[in-house]
């Protein structure tokens, strides 16, 4: 009988785990430049939205701040509206009836304020954005006259009248008169008669009647017109066409 005894199996369970491979551990390991690189695709992807958005201002539709309250109803104080400035490329010119922004310097503003050139860019930059007040020079009115219109103030009834036709004008802020200044005006070729919807508290052409340019405001001075009311969400709409011109003539009684 043998009785030496046999070297028991070694318990294939109680075998040392296999070490992991360098390539596991390593791939464990976070990447250090994640954080990093991910901050810079956001500024870089946040820097060309707002080049897209600034450069889509500029030329093609702009928001732009209500200010005051001389367009109401049309336009409240607070409204955001979309100014298309394609409306008037390539040789179109603004009609009776439109709203317009536009420039100011030369007509209802004879110097411009002077201002900080920095803070002066910045608060361009917001307000091309809809994000501030519009410049000091910049004004939103309706087109009333063009050129080579005789504008006056007012027939027997109370109402403007265009080349021999009174306007009633269905746009204006409820219980305001036409206008309260007595003029009678031609609108030199080249330039618009401009008014607010709310007479009684609107500055525009007829303030500066005694001024260089007398009110009148040149064509290449409109930066676009308001088609559109983009803010509040309760005011979201288009503006309508304003038929109160249809039956206005062109100047020497021909058809407008």
């Amino acid at each position: 009988m043998d009785t030496e005894a046999k070297p028991s199996e070694r318990d294939r369970s109680s075998a040392p785990a296999t070490a992991p491979e360098e390539g596991s551990r390593s791939s464990r390991i976070p990447d250090r430049w994640t954080p990093s690189m991910s901050w810079r695709r956001t500024a870089t992807l946040g820097a060309v939205c707002a080049v897209f958005v600034l450069l889509l201002s500029n030329y093609v539709v702009q928001p732009f701040l209500i200010p005051s309250g001389s367009m109401e109803p049309t336009l409240q104080v607070g409204d955001r509206v979309l100014v298309n400035k394609l409306a008037y490329r390539s040789g179109a010119l603004p009609h009776r009836g439109d709203v317009v922004v536009f420039d100011g310097t030369g007509s209802f503003v004879q110097e411009p304020p002077r201002e900080n050139p920095v803070t002066g860019l910045v608060h361009s930059v917001a307000a091309s954005l809809g994000l501030a007040e519009p410049a000091r020079t910049d004004y939103v009115k309706r087109v009333v006259g063009v050129g080579g219109d005789r504008v006056v103030c007012c027939d027997k009834r109370g109402r403007i009248e265009v080349n021999g036709r009174p306007v009633v004008e269905g746009y204006l802020y409820p219980g305001d008169e036409p206008s309260r200044v007595r003029f009678d005006i031609v609108v030199p070729d080249g330039t618009l008669w401009m008014m607010g919807d709310h007479r009684s508290n609107s500055r525009d052409s007829r303030d500066h009647l005694g001024e260089p340019g007398g009110g009148m405001v040149p064509v290449d001075r409109v930066i676009g017109r308001v088609d559109w009311i983009g803010w509040p969400p309760s005011r979201l709409r288009s503006l309508p066409d304003s038929t109160a011109f249809a039956a206005v003539g062109a100047p020497g009684g021909g058809r407008g």
